[in-house]
């Protein structure tokens, strides 16, 4: 028989039981409704996956084991041979069976004289080339992930404005429509305009279907076939902060492809030294012990072999090692060349496209938008034809779309002048 101090516990039981309840129920309804919101994702986060997940860069970090393996082998000294030589056996006289024998035990070492200690340094030197080209690979692929993500950002623009420009045509249908009711135009005004409409909307879906695309191919930088978002984060229009020429062309110490040419000079002076170490054969010594069975006696032996090499058995390896340290020098003095000429054009491009979308933005734009007001108003009285408000409502999507256009451009070269200088490819992006 429950008391009624026992059938609060129950009651209370209950309650807890369904606040439970209830509690799992709304949290279960809320994750639901984060997954199912679209993620946005930014371009940091894309430049980080791609450093984390891209296939290429990971298969390039399994050559730098495979390298750091080839290190660890021939840094191993040869290993000391026992040897065992057994003399005046199963002869005659007194020789006979085992009477006559000399039994020998020795041990021999292999003096390398230096070359292992060059063949070492040459397969690190080799560990630090392909360093660097891990190195260039990486900032390949964080540029080719911004320049993907860019593009997708702009195609996000492009949709923005061709919702407005839906919009504005479908406006522009109505406002025909009135006129027409009115007998103040004819209906082939009405017509056109509707014809505009559906082709705006067959514009947005057209940059839905590259949309789509970008985003695919934007994801694959990270290994994925479906992207893991539903849209890119950032505004297109706001350019880049660019620092003084004087300033990018100090950095250019820090573009890896210069930086890789360094390696490649460290790398075949490397193999220059192992070349001349290499003229110098290994020598084979050994020391052991004997025992003379005729007598009961030992004694200890030694041993040396010194090979007999000419002096220029390894001149063609020399020269060369000599040639390609030289080639390299020149390689690098080309490409210093090439790389500053470049940054210089491109930083020159970037000032110009930068020029011309302030000029879009604060002066061209507003003075088609002013246009367009005031003929619209003019269209509604009735002193302009559908034909002229069609072409300065044209002339401002234009405008627009140049706008984006030309704000690409600068952020393309803004990427290029981050791959040649080494400066953080998400810092300055949108």
């Amino acid at each position: 028989m429950y008391t009624a101090k026992s059938n609060k516990h129950v009651v209370f039981r209950v309650l807890n039981t369904g606040a439970c309840l209830f509690l799992l129920l709304c949290l279960s309804g809320f994750i639901q409704a984060q997954q199912s919101q679209p993620m946005v994702i930014s371009l940091t986060e894309a430049v980080g996956s791609t450093l984390m997940s891209n296939p290429a860069l990971r298969a390039e970090g399994h050559l730098l084991r495979a390298q750091e393996a080839r290190i660890l082998q021939t840094s191993i000294k040869p290993a000391p041979e026992l040897m065992v030589m057994v003399e005046n056996v199963l002869g005659s006289g007194e020789n006979d069976l085992l009477r006559g024998t000399q039994t020998t035990l020795s041990v021999a070492w292999i003096l390398e004289r230096g070359v292992r200690e060059s063949r070492v340094a040459a397969e690190s030197a080799t560990l630090d080339l392909l360093t660097i080209d891990r190195d260039v690979s990486r900032l390949d692929a964080a540029a080719e992930t911004a320049r993907l993500y860019l593009d997708c950002l702009a195609l996000q623009t492009e949709m923005q404005n061709a919702v407005d420009a839906i919009e504005q045509a479908a406006a522009t249908v109505t406002a025909v429509g009135i006129r027409v009711d009115a007998g103040a135009v004819p209906a082939a005004e009405l017509a056109r305009a509707r014809a505009e409409l559906a082709r705006r909307e067959l514009l947005r879906e057209d940059i839905e279907h590259e949309t789509l695309a970008a985003y695919h191919r934007l994801a694959a930088q990270w290994g994925l076939v479906t992207p893991d978002f539903a849209s890119v984060s950032g505004e297109v229009m706001v350019l880049p902060q660019v620092q003084a020429f004087p300033d990018l062309q100090a950095r250019l110490n820090q573009n890896p492809d210069i930086t890789r040419f360094l390696s490649q000079q460290r790398l075949y002076e490397a193999q220059l030294r192992l070349a001349q170490d290499s003229r110098k054969a290994p020598w084979r010594v050994s020391a052991g012990v004997r025992q003379i069975e005729s007598t009961g006696d030992h004694a200890f032996v030694f041993d040396a072999s010194v090979p007999l090499t000419r002096a220029g058995s390894n001149r063609g390896r020399l020269e060369e090692a000599r040639a390609n340290l030289a080639r390299t020098e020149a390689e690098e003095e080309a490409e210093r060349v090439h790389v500053g000429t470049e940054l210089y054009v491109i930083y020159l491009e970037l000032q110009h496209y930068m020029e011309v979308a302030a000029a879009l933005r604060d002066t061209i734009i507003p003075l088609h938008e002013t246009a367009l007001a005031d003929t619209q108003n003019a269209f509604e009285q009735g002193r302009y034809s559908y034909q002229e408000l069609f072409t300065v409502q044209g002339e401002l999507l234009n405008a627009r779309k140049d706008l984006v256009d030309v704000s690409v451009q600068a952020h393309r070269r803004m990427i290029e002048i981050e791959r040649f200088t080494g400066l953080s490819i998400e810092e300055n992006q949108p």
